[in-house]
């Protein structure tokens, strides 16, 4: 059999061509980020992270090569528990602690996935475990990721979403299990709002590339605004969620 015969197409995350299973492996095409992915799935691996596949190097067709992971990749738009958040934020820590010392990351303290929304998560016995499509990921700063996670993981301005409050209190779940200091949870609403105002404007760059599906990059640019919107309105009820005392200097 021919090993294009037993590829199946994969979906989920962002809008990533080509990508397809194989087996025990996960094919996708090289991309101008597909180096620096290599080489952080390595050290992650070396420092004995579970949470990520592996890269495995490039097959006969010239596409990178993962290890698959078992497991499901939720739909868009669910209600996840306090458990499943806690989880969340929790596997977050763990990645952003097995980047500290990776060379590449330069004077930023970790490398950020940049999309470590449930889209992206691979979840077993109903809990994520770990992340895939590391395309996005760059050195920056933890609170980059830990303001995506809290957006993705836990707010919503869908109509059928819980209210504002018990958004923010998944937030601050989300923020305890992350074990984010006192003075960085006073930043978190902000990295929030931040997040999804560069979701909206990098789906807005997509349009510059035609393989992409025109009406669908809109319809996630007005999702990603009326998320901002939202966020906005409801800034008080989350920052209270979150308010802790920043230590004062001495």
């Amino acid at each position: 059999m021919r090993e294009q015969d037993g590829e199946v197409p994969l979906h989920g995350g962002r809008v990533t061509p080509g990508v397809v299973r194989v087996g025990d492996t996960v094919r996708r095409p090289v991309t101008e980020a597909s180096p620096f992915v290599a080489r952080l799935l390595g050290h992650l691996e070396r420092r004995g992270f579970a949470g990520a596949p592996r890269h495995l190097g490039v097959d006969a067709a010239g596409r990178d090569t993962f290890s698959y992971l078992p497991g499901q990749v939720p739909a868009r738009f669910r209600r996840w528990t306090d458990v499943q958040v806690a989880a969340a934020g929790v596997l977050l820590r763990s990645l952003h602690d097995a980047t500290r010392g990776f060379a590449p990351a330069g004077a930023s303290p970790v490398v950020c996935h940049h999309d470590p929304g449930p889209n992206n998560a691979v979840f077993r016995d109903g809990l994520p475990y770990a992340f895939i499509d590391f395309d996005t990921a760059a050195p920056g700063d933890p609170l980059e990721d830990v303001g995506y996670a809290a957006w993705t993981w836990c707010v919503s301005s869908r109509a059928t979403a819980p209210p504002a409050w018990a958004q923010a209190a998944q937030v601050r779940i989300l923020a305890d299990a992350y074990g984010l200091e006192a003075c960085a949870r006073g930043e978190l609403v902000d990295a929030m709002l931040d997040r999804q105002t560069h979701n909206a404007s990098w789906w807005l760059r997509r349009l510059e590339l035609h393989s992409y599906d025109a009406e669908l990059i809109t319809s996630r640019v007005e999702w990603s605004e009326r998320e901002h919107a939202y966020t906005t309105a409801h800034r008080s009820a989350f920052e209270r969620a979150l308010q802790v005392r920043c230590p004062l200097s001495r």
